[in-house]
């Protein structure tokens, strides 16, 4: 019973986290996860999960595919250079992406009016 108890312990201090930020992204949500490991060093844990639904009509379920990757601290630097080339490359072949709409939370004066006039055509 004790060592099942001191087993519970030490996973719950393995996947404590420290500091977290999500970021939404369309049909994915994207987790930076700072966690503490068993030597007291503290590594990142990136989690991409997407929604997926399963089922037809009345037995659809929603469900969450889940992929982690484990980032030490020794790797943080050539982890990052890696990151910065590869998105150069992919800016350089087609440009850099636009926002997607749930980004863009501010509208221009301008172009906030021409959604009102527009949308003022149609009756809801």
């Amino acid at each position: 019973m004790k060592i099942e108890k001191k087993k519970i312990e030490i996973e719950k201090k393995d996947n404590e986290i420290i500091y977290s930020k999500a970021i939404k992204a369309g049909k994915r949500i994207y987790y930076l996860d700072v966690k503490k490991g068993r030597s007291e060093e503290l590594f990142l844990a990136i989690t991409e999960s997407k929604k997926k639904m399963v089922g037809l009509f009345d037995d659809k379920q929603v469900t969450y595919e889940k992929h982690k990757i484990f980032l030490y601290r020794e790797d943080f630097g050539r982890f990052v250079e890696g990151l910065k080339e590869v998105v150069r490359f992919i800016e350089r072949e087609q440009g850099e992406s636009t926002p997607r709409p749930e980004e863009s939370t501010e509208l221009s004066t301008s172009e906030e009016s021409k959604s009102k006039s527009f949308f003022n055509k149609f009756k809801f």
